[in-house]
Formats: C-alpha cells, structure tokens, sequence
C-alpha cells in the first residue's frame, strides 16, 4: 500500500512538469473532464494535488496495517476509489500511451477493492 501511495508522487512531480515520466507524455494535459473547463495549467495543478491526496491515504492505510489498527480498510478502500476516478478523469481520451495515463494504477486498485470487498482479503485479525 505505500509503495502505491508513493507511486502516486511520481505523478504529481511528473504532473507539475518537475521531470518526466515518459518522454511525449502528456498526462494530465487534454483531461476529458478538466482541461476544457479549466484549462491545461489549472488542470495539471488540481491533478497533482489529487495525487498528493491519494498517496496520503494510501501511505496512511499501510501504516495502519503495520500498526495493527482497524481503520486502514475504509482508508485503503477511499484511497483506491479515488485514485481510479482521478486517474479517470485526468485521462484524455487517447488510447495512446495508457501506461503512463495511469492504467496500471486503476488496475492495482481494482485489484485492491476486489481482493477487501469481494474477497474479504486479507484477514489480519483485527
């Protein structure tokens, strides 16, 4: 969980342009949902800081397990929720170079709810 959280900080630096991900990416610039309304610079600064929300939640649910306590579920399942729909909507519509537009987080955090939710994985006993 907190190397997914930490991930998440990647897009954010690569979200403010402080280095690239993926030379040409151009993730979150074109968001279907924002960069319209918003432009692409506003745009990219409310992505990074989703992303910094995101990495919060997730970096605090794994320290919840490593600290025994009953609430890094819901923090962990929030977390996974919103990551994917902001990997969602900063996605501009192109099929073109999905892995840096953040497929590969919305796969690990359906993988996430469905292994908590569905699953009922793991049982940490407490």
């Amino acid at each position: 969980m907190v190397l997914h959280g930490l991930v998440h900080l990647l897009y954010f630096g690569h979200g403010q342009r402080l280095f690239e991900l993926k030379p040409g990416l151009p993730w979150p610039d074109g968001s279907w949902a924002f960069s319209k309304l918003l432009g692409d610079g506003p745009a990219r600064i409310l992505a990074s800081a989703f992303c910094v929300l995101a990495a919060i939640g997730f970096v605090a649910g794994g320290i919840g397990i490593f600290a025994r306590q009953a609430w890094w579920q819901p923090v962990v399942l929030g977390s996974a929720v919103f990551s994917a729909v902001v990997f969602i909507l900063f996605w501009d519509g192109r099929r073109q170079m999905l892995d840096g537009k953040g497929l590969f987080a919305i796969l690990i955090n359906t993988a996430i709810l469905v292994a908590l939710l569905i699953m009922q994985w793991p049982d940490l006993g407490f």
